[in-house]
């Protein structure tokens, strides 16, 4: 697994979602008990996670921002800082596969 195999993941998920408005963002993701925004962000956060475990930082709380639209654009911000943090290939693999759960659950 590589970064360039999470960047595609990732870039699968935002084409998926990057011109959504707000009430598809607030409807039930797959399974119905949380909003696809709900799901996104949980994501995102997932990734900040491993992010910092691998750099050897505190976790953060990823800020819930006041637009669900910006979700792409933190998702994207937070898998370039896991893959600029160089982590082994099975934590990328990890990423990815979120990435492409969260994908398929919308």
């Amino acid at each position: 697994m590589s970064a360039a195999e999470l960047d595609r993941a990732v870039t699968l998920l935002v084409r998926q979602v990057g011109h959504w408005q707000q009430p598809r963002w607030s409807a039930p993701a797959e399974g119905g008990n949380v909003s696809r925004a709900d799901l996104v962000h949980k994501l995102v956060q997932e990734i900040a996670n491993l992010a910092a475990d691998t750099a050897g930082e505190p976790r953060r709380d990823v800020p819930r921002l006041p637009s669900d639209l910006a979700l792409p654009d933190q998702l994207r911000v937070v898998a370039a800082d896991l893959a600029l943090a160089g982590p082994p290939e099975p934590v990328l693999a990890d990423a990815a596969a979120a990435v492409t759960r969260t994908r398929a659950t919308l």
